[in-house]
């Protein structure tokens, strides 16, 4: 087998004083699951896109942030690509191709300890026909297997690219979990983007609206522990956000009108549970992360409705934010 350069801690690139500082964008592709999220996360050291362990719930780009003095690195997060089976699932997976052809990088994130499998192929496969785009193979969760499983892994994603007619730029072992070689990948992204001042204001973790990030935060905690029972049957919309008046200025509170939609009556029990015991729970869970968020006090006002069927929906895919 030819050379495969996999980066250790030691194969660190060489520092120059004098780069030029570097702005672009990069996104994380892999099948559901493959620790795009948490690998976002760790990079920006923030809680921006959704983790779940349900696949395919990060809905919207997520923009999180790199920033470093000589450069900035503005990760895209795209939804997962699968076979479309309904209308959502196809309009997801354009939104995905058409990513994929405008960023400047595209990481491809491969778990360590799960054999590559038909779904990787076909993401691979659709890689192999971006021709510009520099690919960096990134095996996540090495924290979970020992080092034999992970040399093979390495082997097989190397084998992969040649197969397919391409070379990785890259490829890289991380644990975002363990923080091991987190530091190291985005070392390696950055000298792939275009040479540029930085595209957004130091300080912007993320550029989606507020109520964008709220509705995703409401919409994680009503998954919370009803995921196999209702995955993708949940779109959160936030109606509208005031703050409320007659307070005083040292202690200002936002109030949030937000609507939890669900395809069937029958899915309405679950949301709410025993007495409105279990959408309490959702409303305090999501209340804590969003005055987080916002930095300041919120009242949340949670009400769940039914829209039948709105993943086939074209028009309601619309209303709700798809």
């Amino acid at each position: 087998m030819g050379a495969m350069s996999v980066r250790t801690p030691s194969s660190k690139p060489s520092d120059s004083s004098e780069a030029p500082h570097r702005a672009g964008f990069a996104c994380f592709v892999g099948r559901p699951n493959a620790g795009k999220s948490t690998l976002t996360n760790a990079l920006v050291g923030q809680k921006v896109a959704i983790t779940a362990n349900q696949p395919q719930t990060t809905r919207h780009t997520v923009r999180g942030i790199v920033h470093r003095p000589d450069a900035q690195l503005i990760l895209v997060d795209t939804p997962g690509l699968h076979k479309p089976r309904t209308l959502l699932g196809q309009r997801l997976n354009d939104i995905v191709r058409t990513t994929w052809a405008e960023v400047d990088v595209i990481g491809f994130c491969l778990p360590a300890n799960e054999k590559l499998g038909p779904g990787d192929r076909f993401i691979a496969k659709e890689l192999a026909s971006i021709k510009k785009t520099p690919k960096i193979a990134i095996v996540t969760k090495t924290d979970l297997v020992d080092s034999k499983t992970l040399a093979e892994q390495l082997i097989a994603i190397d084998q992969l690219g040649k197969e397919l007619g391409f070379e990785w730029a890259e490829i890289v072992p991380v644990s975002a979990v363990a923080d091991q070689q987190v530091d190291l990948l985005a070392d390696l992204l950055i000298p792939l983007l275009p040479e540029g001042p930085a595209l957004y204001p130091e300080g912007d973790l993320t550029d989606e609206p507020e109520q964008v990030m709220i509705a995703e935060l409401i919409r994680e905690a009503a998954l919370e522990g009803v995921r196999d029972e209702l995955p993708h049957s949940i779109a959160v919309v936030v109606e509208e956000m005031l703050p409320r008046e007659d307070r005083p200025a040292d202690k200002p509170l936002l109030d949030i009108h937000a609507f939890v939609y669900i395809e069937r009556p029958s899915q309405k029990g679950i949301i709410i549970g025993p007495k409105g015991a279990r959408l309490k729970q959702v409303g305090i869970k999501s209340r804590k992360q969003i005055e987080a968020l916002l930095g300041t006090p919120v009242f949340l006002d949670l009400h769940v409705k039914v829209a039948k069927d709105w993943q086939r929906d074209p028009r309601q895919l619309r209303k709700l934010g798809f």
